[in-house]
């Protein structure tokens, strides 16, 4: 991306007070002050592509600037200027010109976006040039002292072998705004909000991320105003990392984003190589399982492990910490507390990490219950940490704990993020009802082609209508209270005309009779999947779908 440069801008200088007394006034490219300040040069000189660097902001009081009379010339000046990257140029009236510059000088920097200012008053360029510098000096000595904050932050970090939760933390204190990583497949792992941020950041991640796509290793994504770094090699990325930056962001940010970035690549190969011998032992013996449930090597490894596999009955689990205002929990604690939980039952498990989730199969006795001794397990883990704890269904042979474990997996994208008081503690596929069913199916493409044909039409007319009639959230209430209009309108703050009107126009839209069931059972799959889609806040749920 694009080097932002150290300095003040010239709307910064524009305030100073030696600038203020020459009584200064932007006759062109007004749009252009924003850009900062390199350093300050006074000359007369026409040439002067050789004298200048990119920011670098010009005085003169134009006596060695070609005629009035001179178009050409006059815009060959303002080409220079815009070659090299000036930030911009001052004129004292008074020695060349009276009162006005010429037009062709104008129109020049205008259609380039150069500043132009104008000083009504008679100044000394030397008080201009050191004041502007002053203050220049000044930032970049800022700029530098917060480079060697990041540089001593991610130092420290790094003699400390700290986690992902400490380096993002570091990353959010130093950003001052809101920092999520995310996987491969576009899920957020880990989020930390901006200091007072209220929430909202992370609505409808997934589909929102899906769309950024920046150019190299870091770049800004203005539409949404996230600064992206790749997590991983071009090859093999593995993730990335987001920063909120609603303006460009400055080379600290870049710098502070890039050293997290390698932060959390050092780590992630430390603990792939270092890790708990424990964790590493039991990711083998769960890949052994998945691939080769029946070889000699992994039942003896198995066995060896306190871990039975004969005549046992197994169930997966993922454990997942919560992506929500406050810190997500820290899985080598949560680890050792699901180790602590299965030794306290006497319930032989393997309990490792992949990306930001536990993975855990138990293996029960023939005639225990399992699904009893996982909600157990699960209760012990809640009482210290704020996940979300999915469970496969329960399987009588090794060959199937590769599907339980998977199961987990899609249980738990389908389970809400947010706590709700009637939540169990372990999501099963059997609760979640129609969004298990659609959890089940992934992404597959042909469910995004079906939710795009049933709510194209009302999401292109809330996008061109704003707020004034949000017909999706009309047929979501419509279908939240299938047997009472009148609750559907109340719950929108709608009389019953204005509801009613919102439902014609849908038919209208959609070409379909909304009390027709199958209408209905249609539009309604469409909306939870797109809810699980989106990971919505204010998702249609799926309860009592089944």
């Amino acid at each position: 991306m694009a080097e932002t440069m150290p300095g003040v801008t010239l709307q910064e200088a524009l305030a100073l007070p030696s600038l203020r007394r020459a009584s200064p006034r932007v006759v062109a490219g007004a749009a252009g002050t924003d850009r900062p300040i390199r350093w300050v040069h006074a000359t007369e000189r026409p040439d002067v592509r050789e004298l200048l660097r990119a920011g670098d902001l010009v005085l003169t009081m134009g006596t060695g600037l070609p005629a009035d009379d001179d178009e050409a010339g006059l815009s060959a000046f303002v080409d220079e200027l815009v070659d090299v990257g000036g930030a911009g140029v001052v004129i004292e009236l008074g020695r060349r010109w009276e009162r006005d510059l010429p037009q062709a000088l104008v129109d020049a920097c205008e259609r380039h976006g150069l500043p132009l200012v104008v000083l009504g008053q008679e100044t000394r360029f030397a008080t201009l040039a050191q004041e502007i510098g002053e203050r220049v000096v000044d930032h970049q000595l800022a700029e530098l002292r917060e480079a060697q904050r990041v540089h001593e932050t991610f130092t420290e970090l790094s003699f400390s072998q700290a986690g992902p939760v400490e380096i993002l933390q570091a990353v959010q204190r130093l950003a001052e705004g809101p920092v999520v990583v995310e996987n491969a497949q576009h899920r957020p792992l880990d989020y930390f909000p901006a200091p007072g941020d209220e929430g909202g950041f992370i609505d409808g991640w997934p589909a929102r991320s899906r769309r950024v796509d920046v150019s190299g290793r870091t770049g800004w994504d203005a539409a949404n105003g996230w600064l992206v770094t790749r997590l991983g090699t071009a090859d093999e990325a593995w993730g990335r990392l987001v920063i909120g930056s609603p303006q460009a962001p400055s080379q600290r940010l870049v710098a502070v984003a890039e050293r997290a970035a390698a932060a959390l690549a050092l780590h992630r190969l430390h603990d792939r190589d270092r890790g708990t011998l424990m964790r590493r032992t039991h990711l083998e013996l769960l890949t052994g399982l998945s691939e080769a449930p029946d070889a000699d090597e992994v039942l003896r490894r198995c066995e060896l492990a306190g871990f039975p596999v004969r005549r046992r009955t197994f169930v997966g689990l993922v454990v997942r910490p919560r992506i929500g205002p406050s810190a997500p929990a820290d899985l080598d604690e949560v680890a050792a507390t699901a180790v602590r939980a299965a030794h306290g039952l006497r319930l032989p498990a393997l309990v490792c990490q992949v990306e930001r989730d536990l993975r855990v199969v138990v293996s029960a006795a023939a005639s225990a219950d399992a699904d009893d001794l996982v909600d157990r397990l699960a209760a012990r883990v809640l009482a210290h940490h704020d996940v979300v704890l999915a469970a496969g269904r329960a399987v009588a042979e090794r060959s199937g704990i590769a599907r339980s474990v998977r199961e987990a997996g899609q249980v738990a994208d389908a389970a809400p993020q947010a706590r709700r008081d009637q939540d169990p503690d372990v999501h099963r596929l059997a609760d979640l009802h129609l969004r298990g069913l659609l959890a089940l199916l992934g992404e597959d493409d042909r469910v995004r082609l079906f939710v795009e044909r049933e709510l194209a039409p009302l999401k292109q007319h809330d996008r061109a209508d704003g707020s004034r009639t949000e017909l999706l959230a009309a047929l979501r209430a419509l279908l939240l209270h299938p047997a009472s209009k009148t609750e559907a309108a109340a719950s929108l703050h709608l009389s019953r005309a204005a509801f009613y009107d919102r439902l014609g126009r849908i038919e209208a839209l959609l070409c379909a009779d909304l009390d027709d069931p199958d209408v209905r059972v249609s539009l309604h799959v469409a909306l939870v999947a797109d809810s699980m889609s989106l990971d919505s806040p204010d998702e249609l749920s799926g309860r009592g779908s089944g």
